[in-house]
């Protein structure tokens, strides 16, 4: 399907485009002949997930190929444990199809609207000290390049380049086919509890450590951090899943109903922030559960925002957020959103964020309608002095020049979109800052 004008937006209302052309292509082939038509017509083609990134790097001002029909199951090897998927399947349909082969993705994160594809290349990770990314779970890779040509990336065809490609911006082609490393179905235990903040950050090392996938959310104006601590057990083991009442009145009422209210009526009123955050730590963050990964690891994020995530060596995290928590304090802020705090291990992505480094990752959110840069522009800074790198689809000021001196195969990234789109064609205004000209 083709279309002529309108206006695409992101999820977050951050980015928008007005492409000359939209096509909306069912096949791989369909791709290639879009992308094939683009390149006789000098124009830029740029793909498009479920818009879940904040920043500019889907922005398509040439040709928008809407990725929408390009969805589902293309094989599944139940006893390799290798699945390949469209590359515009979303996450959160994913679990129904790798169902009838027993197998699950070995780590989500906590949102699953994206496409498989678009979580992949902009470095989309859980939390887990032993767990890397998705991108780190992609074994096989099919794009579209420049020249309008097929080019398959997995252990025989190319290995040297699937680092590169698994997480790839968007620069290099266009993904049409993802193949991942899948394991075999789990069921998590979840303990969602408060505890006194001071404590939680003195022992932070030992909680990440003890557990496969630990977190901890803190509303800025209370001395409490909301922790998530989940352990992995096999398929076979009993499930109590959340009672569907009080998981209504903690995922639907809570925590995105009344907060959209309390967001909206921040704006106006700034002053309600910090007793309705207090109120809402002693609400919620308190149950435990025993059910399907995905349904532990994932969760339903209504209320628009907006987002900055820095990945930080994880000896870096607790400095780090002590200097935010005195930021906050000393500008006398008045933010809305928690403070987000998760952990990966160290992975062979060229790109990732977690390149080379066991990391942990600082996230500051403000509601969409609030203008975030004075208060992302001070966090950044502070993220920047305790060596940060940001996350790729979330908001940050850096270019390629700086982003160059955190990564040590930037270069080679670039030398590889040289070879692959010498023209650009796959370039927009957010990759030339990103990744240079």
């Amino acid at each position: 399907m083709t279309r002529i004008g309108g206006t695409w937006q992101n999820w977050g209302r951050s980015a928008s485009a007005t492409p000359l052309r939209v096509e909306r292509p069912r096949t791989p082939e369909g791709v290639q002949r879009a992308v094939q038509a683009a390149a006789a017509q000098g124009l830029t083609v740029k793909a498009v997930g479920a818009g879940h990134s904040f920043t500019g790097i889907a922005v398509a001002p040439g040709v928008l190929l809407e990725l929408d029909d390009l969805q589902g199951l293309v094989s599944a090897d139940a006893a390799t444990g290798r699945v390949s998927l469209l590359a515009g399947t979303r996450l959160h349909k994913i679990p129904a199809l790798l169902a009838p082969y027993g197998l699950a993705m070995e780590n989500l994160g906590d949102i699953d609207r994206q496409s498989i594809s678009g979580a992949i290349s902009t470095g989309t990770h859980g939390t887990g000290a032993r767990f890397g990314g998705l991108a780190t779970q992609v074994v096989g890779i099919t794009m579209i390049t420049a020249a309008g040509e097929f080019l398959r990336i997995d252990e025989e065809r190319d290995p040297e380049l699937l680092p590169a490609a698994a997480l790839g911006l968007g620069a290099l082609g266009i993904i049409v086919e993802v193949t991942l490393q899948c394991v075999p179905a789990f069921v998590m235990r979840a303990i969602d509890e408060p505890a006194p903040l001071a404590d939680v950050l003195t022992t932070l090392d030992e909680r990440v450590a003890a557990s496969d996938h630990f977190e901890f959310y803190w509303f800025p104006h209370t001395d409490v951090a909301l922790t998530k601590t989940q352990s992995r057990l096999p398929e076979s083991a009993k499930r109590e899943p959340l009672p569907a009442v009080g998981k209504w009145i903690d995922e639907t009422l809570l925590s995105n109903g009344v907060y959209r209210v309390v967001c909206a009526a921040g704006r106006a009123a700034p002053a309600i922030t910090p007793p309705f955050s207090r109120l809402a730590v002693k609400l919620t963050g308190d149950r435990r559960y025993t059910d399907l990964s995905h349904r532990v690891l994932t969760q339903s994020r209504t209320v628009r925002f907006r987002e900055m995530e820095y990945a930080l060596p994880v000896e870096n995290v607790v400095p780090a957020f002590r200097a935010v928590q005195s930021l906050i304090a000393q500008r006398g802020w008045r933010v809305e959103f928690p403070i987000e705090v998760r952990f990966a291990r160290e992975d062979d992505r060229w790109l990732s964020t977690a390149y080379g480094r066991a990391t942990g990752y600082i996230a500051v959110h403000r509601y969409w309608r609030n203008d975030p840069t004075e208060y992302f522009g001070a966090v950044e800074q502070i993220m920047l002095e305790h060596g940060g790198r940001p996350h790729w689809g979330k908001l940050h000021t850096l270019t390629a020049e700086q982003l160059r001196e955190k990564y040590p195969l930037f270069d080679d990234f670039t030398a590889l979109r040289d070879r692959l789109d010498p023209e650009r064609r796959f370039a927009n205004r957010h990759l030339d800052r990103i990744l240079g000209t």
